[in-house]
């Protein structure tokens, strides 16, 4: 399975805010009529934040599992965290879930690793289970970027759009939803995001590059940067 590694991409910014996390987390409650008993999987968790504020929202019985490649120290404590990769995950799990989330991972995994991978999410779910996949949203995407960036990004929301696709032929009754949320970041926290390269299109970039990327982020853009991070969300329901 894919080793791709992000591992900067909910440190201090707006993705690990609490406005964000509320309102993901609302929108997760909406779509899957969570409550204290139900069993949860994050798939690509980070640190947690989202799953960790979930727990707490809903007063979890079991603590919700979160699986990374990266085990960061400041993880949330609130979570069940395991280091390990979805497959070898599912290799060995036994438990049945009403929810797995999976937050803008699909894309770094080959099309014949995402069949294999929503196969085994699939047999995992509870009767009333869904998974819940987030991608960025491949035709109305406004994150700010550079010219090199940008030409990266597009390249990966034009494979998005093959992977919404994809999954689209393999579970015809999916559903799919948006979500979306209004940023407002200052530049220098947007500049220091991007050399913490918070996102997989800038992870194969070199110093140079980034640098180089940096000054024209500062050329192009105000004191504050503000723009809508739009989501795409495709639903699977146990059937």
């Amino acid at each position: 399975m894919g080793s791709i590694v992000i591992k900067n991409w909910d440190k201090k910014n707006w993705l690990s805010s609490k406005n964000y996390i509320l309102k993901f987390n609302n929108f997760l409650i909406k779509e899957n009529k969570l409550n204290s008993n139900s069993q949860i999987l994050d798939i690509g968790c980070g640190r947690g934040k989202i799953l960790g504020s979930l727990s707490s929202k809903l007063k979890i019985n079991h603590k919700p599992i979160g699986i990374d490649l990266v085990n960061h120290t400041d993880k949330d404590k609130r979570i069940l965290f395991r280091k390990i990769n979805a497959l070898s995950f599912f290799s060995v799990n036994k438990n049945k879930y009403d929810l797995i989330l999976i937050k803008q991972t699909i894309h770094l995994l080959k099309l014949k690793e995402i069949k294999i991978l929503l196969s085994k999410m699939s047999n995992s779910l509870t009767p009333n289970g869904k998974i819940l996949i987030f991608t960025l949203d491949p035709h109305k995407n406004e994150i700010p970027t550079f010219e090199l960036m940008k030409t990266k990004l597009l390249k990966s929301l034009d494979r998005d759009k093959k992977i919404l696709n994809f999954i689209s032929k393999l579970y015809p009754k999916r559903i799919i939803k948006k979500f979306s949320y209004k940023v407002k970041i200052t530049k220098k926290k947007y500049v220091e995001m991007i050399l913490e390269k918070f996102i997989s299109t800038l992870l194969n970039l070199n110093n140079d590059q980034i640098v180089a990327g940096v000054k024209e982020i500062n050329q192009k853009y105000k004191k504050n940067l503000k723009f809508e991070d739009k989501l795409i969300c495709i639903i699977i329901k146990n059937n």
